[in-house]
């Protein structure tokens, strides 16, 4: 199923009190200490749709990474913001947080994902990070889900070729997801390395998203949904599930301890814009990006197809 989506994304106005946003919305800074960097999706996100950041700054001297997730709560409905994610979000209810590690991201098929953090980040309390036992529908659920992974086991991997990443019944564009090395000498090799997502998600320009797939379909009205996330174009698998989707659903990103600055990456769904396709049809003839500067082209262009 293809997401169709119109709104163009942006961060919500209610933020951490350490957080700083650009005029255009879409890039978030935290400027001081290593905390109250919290802040969401201006608008709830819609079934299948991934909300996607890109990590344009690190802080070195801190310990702790970017995280991600969804909260029920209307950040304009909050009394103050948190100053953590984890576990001060987590405690109101009704949110889900993952924190990204250098490692260990990926959630094992046959394991109950933890609500929260990952690892050593994992929060305390009820669904932060125990292993709980199965009930017997339960037991029917991980069967099924068992037998549809050995289904999908048996395809060919299309990880390189595909043209969308499959999660549930949604396909969304690989164009935006991985990230993308600064133009130089070596880009190109860096490049690669992003799109086989073999270097640490918290590096720069790593690129990281949120977004729920509803069990059964792509509806999202009053049922149950799994959140996924998203490193440098690969699912790491389902981090949250049975969130319901009786209420409308924000991205939370945490700018937490070594990251500094995020911006937000737009995917573009369905037919791709002129500005898109030119990109495309640009970098399809060129070997190197550092080439585009022998190019006649507008320096607007050239900056666009060199960092996008």
């Amino acid at each position: 199923m293809e997401v169709f989506s119109d709104q163009f994304l942006e961060f919500h106005p209610i933020h951490g009190s350490n957080l700083r946003l650009d005029h255009t919305g879409t890039q978030a800074t935290r400027v001081e200490s290593f905390a109250n960097g919290l802040c969401f999706s201006k608008l709830p996100l819609k079934p299948g749709e991934i909300f996607l950041v890109e990590i344009e700054e690190k802080e070195l001297g801190w310990c702790g990474h970017l995280r991600v997730g969804l909260t029920g709560h209307d950040p304009a409905t909050l009394d103050a913001v948190p100053e953590y994610s984890l576990p001060d979000m987590m405690e109101l209810g009704d949110s889900w947080i993952f924190a990204i590690t250098r490692n260990h991201n990926k959630v094992p098929d046959d394991e109950e994902p933890a609500a929260a953090a990952a690892g050593e980040e994992a929060a305390e309390g009820e669904g932060g990070g125990r292993r709980l036992g199965r009930r017997p529908v339960e037991e029917e659920e991980a069967a099924a889900a068992a037998a549809r992974r050995q289904e999908v086991n048996n395809k060919p991997e299309r990880f390189f070729t595909d043209t969308h990443l499959h999660i549930g019944d949604f396909r969304i564009p690989r164009d935006k997801l991985a990230g993308r090395s600064r133009p130089g000498r070596f880009s190109h090799i860096l490049d690669d390395l992003y799109k086989s997502n073999s270097l640490p998600p918290t590096a720069r320009r790593s690129r990281i998203g949120v977004l729920y797939v509803p069990k059964g379909g792509g509806g999202g009205g009053g049922g149950q949904a799994d959140m996924h996330i998203v490193i440098n174009g690969e699912d790491m698998g389902a981090s949250a599930r049975g969130i319901p989707t009786d209420r409308p659903l924000y991205a939370v990103v945490d700018v937490f301890a070594a990251t500094k600055t995020v911006r937000i990456v737009q995917v573009e769904y369905g037919f791709s814009s002129l500005q898109t396709l030119c990109r495309k049809a640009i970098q399809k003839h060129i070997v190197h990006r550092m080439a585009l500067d022998w190019l006649d082209l507008p320096e607007a262009l050239k900056h666009y197809c060199k960092f996008e």
